[in-house]
């Protein structure tokens, strides 16, 4: 494969699609907290909005009804995209014209409703990129639509929270982020219409054939543990790095936001690019064990932050290789979970995949890092992030034969 193929009709729009999928996450999440900290919202009550992004971990529940029914304008996929979107970008300007210290409870509400309706994008755009691409095009099509997401992670979450502080105001901010989700509907409609396959004919078949087809499998379980188990040491790594830079490592938090927004980028652009044109050479069982491997040993970079603390050439490569690392190996998983659909159900069985593929970031990574790293400190926590990951490159070694027909 060459770069050539990331111009291909059915690949370059994934990439603003990405970003339309990528822009509503912090919203509801990192940005949001920091405009209610801003504000002088209690500690207690910011606690209680990191709930307001369950959507995302239970959208597999609502993904039949989006295997089952089409919209009556642009067809099952891009429709349900584009509804989607416009509602986003109305319900992000509402967001902008409230106050989260008189109007938290609304704010709040507005939020999660901003929640359930990305991961109802995300559902439908899943589907979308299965189906709009061919076989020998999934590699950089998963590599393009994971460079998408991450970059509008980038803009609603460091360059949100820049534009909000310096020119825009919260309230503008959120508006201007809402008026952009106008523009990703245009996009979605401008896209080009996926290949037609049967959608499930009654709600029973919506509802229970895609679990049972998936369920049937031999495999079944041992793939969902592969799901869970992929990413678990990057989870972990990753789950505190900004508190780690930060307070572990010494540097100003300006300086840590400056390197996020930018470095993070040209990195997630490099790994995301190379990691489509590798996933094509050497197939994608071969793939998924480097990139696995080197998501890994990347973890290593923030050791050598931890023993050599406000170095910043140090800390500029260690956030340079995890997001090199991070994206080829994204990129690779997208692929793999795109492979392990049925065709004719690919809302709901790729929404499961990937509210799996979550478990590890949400319920493991997120509540267990704090006592980890207060027992055994940064240096010996990023090491033993290394041993984490392991599990799952054996669990891939074991299935190989299985990967490979994917591919």
């Amino acid at each position: 494969m060459s770069f050539k193929q990331y111009l291909s009709p059915r690949v370059y729009p994934l990439l603003i699609l990405g970003v339309a999928s990528g822009l509503p996450l912090a919203l509801t999440g990192g940005t949001f907290q920091a405009w209610a900290t801003v504000a002088g919202v209690s500690l207690k009550q910011i606690g209680f909005l990191t709930l307001v992004g369950t959507a995302y971990t239970f959208k597999f529940l609502w993904a039949p009804l989006i295997d089952r029914y089409a919209p009556p304008i642009l067809g099952r996929r891009r429709g349900w995209m584009m509804i989607a979107q416009v509602l986003l970008g109305v319900a992000l300007i509402a967001m902008g014209l409230l106050n989260p210290v008189q109007d938290l409870i609304w704010l709040a509400l507005l939020a999660t409703f901003v929640a359930f309706l990305s991961a109802t994008q995300d559902i439908a755009f899943d589907a979308y990129s299965t189906e709009v691409l061919d076989k020998d095009e999934r590699a950089p099509g998963a590599a393009i639509r994971t460079l998408g997401y991450r970059i509008g992670m980038v803009l609603s979450g460091g360059l949100g929270i820049v534009m909000a502080e310096r020119w825009l105001g919260w309230g503008g901010m959120y508006m201007a982020m809402g008026a952009l989700m106008f523009l990703f509907a245009i996009a979605s409609m401008l896209s080009p219409e996926p290949q037609e396959v049967q959608s499930p004919r009654t709600l029973q078949e919506a509802f229970i054939v895609p679990f049972k087809d998936f369920f049937s499998r031999p495999e079944a379980w041992a793939i969902l543990l592969l799901i869970v188990l992929y990413k678990l040491g990057d989870a972990f790594a990753g789950a505190l790095s900004t508190t780690f830079l930060i307070r572990g490592a010494g540097f100003a938090a300006e300086t840590v936001g400056w390197m996020n927004k930018i470095l993070a980028v040209i990195a997630s652009i490099l790994g995301a690019l190379f990691g489509g044109v590798v996933m094509n050479k050497l197939g994608l069982y071969r793939s998924l064990m480097l990139f696995g491997i080197l998501q890994a040993f990347s973890n290593l970079a923030y050791w050598l932050v931890a023993v050599i603390p406000q170095n910043l050439p140090i800390m500029a490569l260690a956030v340079g290789i995890e997001n090199i690392c991070g994206g080829m190996g994204t990129a690779a998983f997208v692929v793999l979970v795109m492979g392990l659909c049925n065709i004719k159900y690919t809302a709901t069985q790729f929404a499961l995949l990937t509210a799996l593929s979550s478990v590890g970031r949400v319920f493991l990574a997120g509540p267990l890092t704090p006592p980890i790293v207060e027992a055994l400190g940064w240096p010996s926590f990023f090491l033993l992030t290394v041993v984490i990951a392991l599990p799952g490159l054996l669990l891939l070694r074991w299935h190989k034969a299985r990967i490979e027909t994917i591919q």
